[in-house]
């Protein structure tokens, strides 16, 4: 079994100049949030060139550290650490293990919470999947069968969105209803919701942030080729939230930088860093318009070579604090809780 990467992605280090360009933009993302009053953390160094074995799998290489989004979420004062869905992404919290500790011990009312790991043996995965026929795909789709089976709890953080006190849980290619059942029994007791989500005209999804983003209380920008369910769009319009679609990308799937895994959607990646501020990357002029026409201060920061490791401004980014507590955003469900 594959680790689940495209077998004509290269394999080993990226070259000098390439981690250059990447790390100058995400320098650039530190100074600009220093400069809004965000203490930046970086993670640590970690060889990811280095093979992982296990008595289930074995894989020659690992992924990255870009996406601290992808691998650890902040609760309220409890950190949950994710399974993870690749293999390649198995020792992915390791660069930030020393700063989880660091919280952990600073503050007596932080937790920390890992889920429990996979073992990511051929079980877990459908090695079909990605053989599918399209028509096949979206018979499929509607059932959420992906590529990662029903056998483990499985959950990649990035495709949960916080909303206040109750959570979205997109089911994903890297999120399965095992994964959603743990993530419900774990945080419901403590006070949150959980809701999955679903979006049936996205073939492979994988991550909700590039689909479904609240940018600030009330307002969420959509993603026009991948609308939500319709009988899950009630949740949010029924507790008045606005939808708004954001704008064609700059760029097109076929321009993303050569090596870049994710869709040319990652243009709505963007960063809230306040209910009024927000971080979008630099050439993407449409959706800074629209973010301006909503009424953001809009900070446009280059982010492109950032692309070809994963993610962008809001995949690159894990916030430990932010100000203001457990807001309800859905009354209607509070509601029908008292009766």
């Amino acid at each position: 079994m594959r680790d689940g990467s495209a077998a004509s992605f290269p394999t080993g280090p990226k070259s000098a100049e390439v981690k250059a360009l990447a790390n100058e933009e995400l320098d650039g993302l530190a100074v600009l949030l220093t400069a809004q009053g965000v203490t930046v953390r970086r993670p640590d160094t970690y060889d990811f060139s280095l093979p992982v074995r296990t008595p289930h799998f074995e894989v020659e290489s690992q992924y990255c550290a870009v996406c601290p989004r992808d691998v650890m979420i902040t609760l309220g004062n409890e950190i949950v650490e994710a399974t993870m869905s690749r293999r390649g992404r198995y020792f992915e919290n390791e660069p930030y293990r020393r700063l989880v500790y660091e919280y952990w011990e600073s503050d007596p009312r932080v937790s920390w919470t890992v889920a429990p790991k996979p073992t990511m043996s051929d079980a877990m995965y459908r090695a079909d999947f990605w053989d599918w026929a399209i028509e096949e795909r979206h018979q499929r789709m509607h059932a959420s069968e992906f590529c990662v089976t029903q056998a483990e709890v499985v959950f990649d953080a990035a495709d949960m969105i916080r909303f206040g006190r109750d959570i979205v849980v997109q089911e994903s290619m890297t999120t399965n209803r095992a994964g959603i059942r743990w993530l419900k029994r774990t945080l419901e007791p403590k006070g949150f919701r959980v809701h999955p989500v679903h979006f049936p005209l996205d073939f492979f999804p994988s991550h909700i942030d590039c689909t479904f983003i609240p940018l600030r209380p009330g307002l969420i920008l959509t993603n026009p080729d991948r609308p939500i369910h319709s009988d899950e769009r009630p949740l949010f319009t029924e507790n008045g939230w606005q939808l708004v679609d954001a704008p064609e990308p700059m760029l097109s799937n076929t321009d993303m930088p050569k090596h870049c895994q994710s869709s040319k959607w990652l243009s709505m990646n963007v960063l809230s860093i306040s209910p009024t501020k927000i971080i979008c990357e630099a050439q993407e002029k449409p959706l800074q318009d629209l973010l301006h026409d909503l009424g953001f201060e809009v900070f446009p920061v280059p982010f492109r070579n950032v692309f070809e490791y994963g993610g962008s401004l809001h995949c690159a980014t894990w916030d430990i604090r932010r100000d203001g507590g457990p807001e309800d955003y859905f009354p209607s469900l509070t509601r029908e809780r008292i009766r």
